[in-house]
């Protein structure tokens, strides 16, 4: 199992969640690593939302893992508090490591302490292998799920 800590990110942080988020064939063509700055409005937005948490993997002082987690509160589900984690990212070299398995635990677990009833996540439908790993860890794939670029 992995042994890197899990801490919020920092504005410092950036650059390495960007070129984890650009290090895959889907993220070269949606992310900009050579200009931060939309990054950074966006890492304000988040740091000033309580209900946003984004968290980075470190192992030897190097940023090696990331993710955001989101805590929703709803009506449906009789007033279900849902948790949704977007943009799960393991540093190339540090894949196969546990290190994707120690982050979503660690989302579930910060999830079921904000009292969230739900843990949701999306995967795009070309990543068969992200599929396999979150069916492994017990989510299921019970939704169709829609995205429309604005």
């Amino acid at each position: 199992m992995s042994d890197a800590q899990i801490r919020p990110a920092g504005q410092d942080d950036i650059p390495a969640i960007v070129a984890m988020l650009a290090d895959d064939p889907l993220g070269a063509e949606r992310e900009s690593p050579g200009d931060l700055a939309p990054y950074t409005t966006a890492y304000r937005r988040l740091a000033d939302d309580p209900h946003q948490h984004l968290v980075v993997a470190v192992r030897d002082s190097r940023v090696v893992g990331t993710l955001q987690l989101t805590v929703i509160p709803g009506l449906s589900r009789r007033g279900a508090t849902r948790a949704v984690i977007e943009a799960v990212r393991v540093h190339a070299d540090e894949r196969g490591s546990g290190l994707g398995t120690q982050l979503i635990e660690w989302a579930v677990e910060e999830a079921r302490r904000q009292g969230c009833g739900l843990v949701q996540l999306t995967s795009d439908a070309t990543r068969t292998d992200a599929h396999r790993f979150y069916e492994r860890l017990g989510f299921t794939a019970s939704h169709v799920g829609f995205k429309l670029s604005i």
